[in-house]
């Protein structure tokens, strides 16, 4: 993980039941003896979000509905701090820190994650905003419920499924980046099976190893969740990232840095080339390794 990145040695379960007691139910030890949840679980996926934003980032009034993506926050965490690293290149080495530096999270889902963690570890003041009226409402309801996020937050609805930055972006707004986790598959079959797949991985080794029954063939029991515009879209995020390249330039002098997570390797090489054929000063490529694990995103400037 990144050196900055405050879940770099893993989970202390103690410490986290302790900043938020319901996770304990969720808590067992595993065949070595440590303290562990069941990542097949929803529920104890959850209760585990909710513990690390009590502990780590000061957030007590957290929640998302069931069946909504919850994503893990040490590697959201990740692209945060790597993102930091983007704006302190141009600032002398130095992070930027505090309100005047402002950040826009596309898609923030229910969750609000990106936004909670810019905010709570680097000051920045941001804007999430999302398609899906629920999410919309909970990411607000979220920012609003927490005092140190409801002056640094601040959640739109995007209006039309055919426009990224049209639409959030204001006249005359500037953004020092942007950032998005665009939905990864092509069509909800696509979503389903890979969500399927991603339980069956996770809960292997818990349940073989305690001769249980796993969740993990379960539907409705994904561990992560998602609603069908936070999973997939038309195109996959090939086509999401391409169109998103494509609205950039018309907001080429009121951002900083354009940012995306890309989920799949082989899309990379093509995007970049996307992005080089728009006339962009500067595209890179920055990976992030968690553990065995290799992400990256794209960024580019005009």
């Amino acid at each position: 993980m990144h050196p900055r990145n405050c879940h770099l040695n893993g989970y202390d379960f103690v410490q986290l039941a302790s900043a938020y007691p319901p996770l304990e139910a969720f808590m067992a030890p595993n065949p070595v003896g440590k303290l562990t949840i069941d990542f097949a679980q929803p529920k104890a996926v959850k209760a585990l979000n909710a513990a690390l934003l009590v502990h780590h980032y000061g957030v007590k009034h957290w929640d998302i509905p069931d069946g909504y993506l919850c994503p893990a926050v040490p590697g959201r965490a990740d692209y945060v701090h790597f993102i930091a690293d983007l704006l302190a290149a141009d600032n002398a080495g130095v992070i930027p820190t505090g309100k005047s530096v402002k950040g826009l999270d596309i898609g923030t889902g229910a969750n609000l994650i990106y936004p909670i963690v810019a905010t709570r570890t680097y000051h920045w003041q941001m804007v999430g905003s999302d398609i899906h009226v629920p999410s919309f409402k909970n990411a607000t309801l979220i920012a609003q419920s927490n005092a140190h996020l409801k002056n640094h937050i601040s959640v739109r609805r995007q209006a039309s499924p055919k426009q990224i930055f049209s639409g959030i972006i204001q006249p005359q707004e500037t953004f020092a980046f942007t950032m998005c986790n665009p939905p990864f598959h092509d069509s909800p079959t696509a979503a389903l099976s890979g969500s399927v797949k991603k339980n069956k991985n996770l809960a292997r080794h818990q349940h073989k190893r305690r001769g249980k029954e796993s969740t993990a063939n379960n539907p409705q029991s994904l561990n992560f969740g998602g609603q069908h515009n936070e999973l997939w879209c038309e195109g996959g995020e090939w086509m999401f990232v391409k169109q998103m390249l494509n609205e950039s330039v018309k907001f080429a002098d009121q951002v900083g840095w354009f940012t995306s997570l890309i989920s799949k390797k082989q899309h990379v090489d093509s995007l970049v080339k996307h992005a080089e054929s728009l006339h962009v000063q500067d595209c890179r490529v920055v990976e992030m390794t968690q553990g065995a694990k290799v992400s990256r995103f794209i960024a580019w400037r005009f």
